[in-house]
């Protein structure tokens, strides 16, 4: 009984002086809500990077079958020159075109992992990339450079948008 007692002590001691790890979020930046709200915007679960990439992958891949299964079924995309899809059947078309017309090429610069509780609550998961995009216009070859944010959420692609600048040729 006495050893028994004796460990009870132990463990209460090594416990209590034991440091607890903090699970605090790492705050990266902000996000300024519609109505001027300060949201913290934090570092995000590098799964969804993961999604984000294998998404990239199937577009190089033209492999339309896959990006559906990895979108939502309401998927929204918003084009870098005003352009609005949304569904599954809509975003498939514009792909198809898009594709055979202009056999776009992704090479990723970055990926960043980021979450924000929104003004209701609820954690979204985004990921912000930077690729380098070539495009087929005619005989020329037009390179870009795209910035995206996707909301990824129980592992479908939601929405993402789409900010893009023409590549300077002084620029590596």
């Amino acid at each position: 009984m006495r050893k028994y007692s004796l460990l009870l002590v132990l463990i209460i001691i090594f416990s209590c002086n034991s440091k607890m790890r903090e699970t605090k979020d790492t705050q990266i930046g902000v996000e300024i809500s519609d109505k001027g709200e300060r949201l913290d915007l934090n570092a995000g679960e590098m799964s969804t990077v993961s999604i984000w990439e294998k998404y990239i992958d199937a577009h190089n891949n033209r492999d339309i079958a896959a990006i559906k299964s990895m979108n939502a079924k309401n998927i929204k995309v918003y084009g870098p020159r005003g352009e609005f899809i949304e569904g599954l059947e809509a975003h498939e078309e514009f792909l198809k075109v898009w594709f055979s017309t202009n056999k776009p090429k992704w090479t990723p610069k970055y990926y960043i992992a980021n979450n924000v509780v929104n003004t209701n609550g609820d954690i979204e998961q985004w990921v912000t990339s930077s690729l380098n995009l070539s495009l087929v216009d005619g005989d020329k070859v037009l390179k870009v450079v795209q910035v995206n944010d996707a909301l990824i959420k129980d592992g479908k692609v939601q929405k993402f948008y789409v900010y893009e600048r023409i590549k300077q040729e002084n620029e590596e």
